[in-house]
C-alpha cells in the first residue's frame, strides 16, 4: 500500500470534517467522514467519541473493505460497518458522510421522503431524497438498507428511518456537499409545507434541470474550449 496516497486521505477526511460543525450538521462527536483510498482495499474513517476541534490526519482510522482496522490507535467509528458495507456493494463511490442535522432528520423520524418541490433539490438529488428502512447501529444493517435504497437512485442522499442521515459521493467533499444541500432542502421544504400546500415540479423539468445541472453547470476543466 503506498503511504502517501494514505495520508493524502487522511488529510483531506480530517480537514473536511470541520464542514459538518461549521454548516450546522453535527452536535457533540455526532456524524462521521469516509473516504476510499484509491486503488486499495481501505477506507479512512473518523475515530470513536473523539470531538471535531481534535480530529487531526493521525487520529483518523484506516480499515478495510470488510471493517478491520489496519492504522489508527483508537477506535473507529459506530458506523464504520455501514461505511464499509457501501464501499464494498457501490464501487463508484468514494465517500460516505452520516449526519444527524435536524430538519432531515426529522424527516427520517416521520419515515417520509423529501418531495422534489425546489429546482436546487432537483439539481443536486434528481427528484425525492428518499427513506432507507429502520436499523440499528453495531453491524452493516444500516449499510444494507443505504445501498439498498440509493441503488438505482439519482439522489446521493437517503433518510434513514428513525436514525439520519446518510450520503455517498465520487469524492468525500462531493458527500459532505450532499449532506449540506441535504439539510437545506429539507428545511426548505418542511417550512413550505408550514405555508400550504406545496407545488410539485413536473417530471420532465425535474430531469431537465438535474442533467443540466450535472452536465453543464459550473466552470469548464482547465483547458477546455471556451464557446
Amino acid at each position: 500500500m503506498s503511504a502517501e496516497t494514505i495520508r493524502a486521505v487522511r488529510e483531506d477526511v480530517a480537514a473536511l470534517h470541520a464542514m459538518l460543525p461549521r454548516y450546522g450538521l453535527v452536535i457533540w462527536t455526532g456524524g462521521n467522514i469516509s473516504g476510499r483510498v484509491p486503488d486499495e482495499d481501505l477506507f479512512v474513517i473518523k475515530p470513536s467519541g473523539v470531538e471535531y476541534d481534535d480530529l487531526t490526519p493521525d487520529n483518523m482510522i484506516v480499515c478495510t473493505l470488510d471493517g478491520e482496522v489496519v492504522e489508527g490507535s483508537h477506535s473507529p467509528s459506530s458506523d464504520t460497518a455501514a461505511h464499509a458495507y457501501v464501499y464494498r456493494n457501490m464501487p463508484h463511490v468514494n465517500g460516505v458522510v452520516h449526519t444527524h442535522s435536524t430538519y432531515a432528520t426529522a424527516w427520517a423520524a416521520r419515515g417520509e421522503a423529501v418531495p422534489c418541490v425546489i429546482t436546487g433539490q432537483a439539481d443536486e438529488f434528481g427528484g425525492e431524497i428518499p427513506v432507507g428502512p429502520f436499523a440499528i447501529i453495531g453491524d452493516d444493517s444500516i449499510g444494507r438498507g443505504i445501498v439498498q435504497t440509493l441503488t438505482g437512485h439519482r439522489s446521493r442522499a437517503v433518510l434513514m428511518q428513525n436514525h439520519g442521515v446518510f450520503t455517498i459521493g465520487k469524492s468525500p467533499r462531493d458527500a459532505v456537499k450532499a449532506a449540506v444541500m441535504a439539510e437545506d432542502v429539507a428545511r426548505t421544504v418542511h417550512i413550505a409545507r408550514q405555508l400550504g400546500e406545496l407545488i410539485p415540479i413536473p417530471q420532465e423539468s425535474i430531469d431537465a434541470l438535474f442533467d443540466r445541472y450535472q452536465n453543464v453547470y459550473g466552470q469548464a476543466p482547465a483547458g477546455a474550449l471556451a464557446e
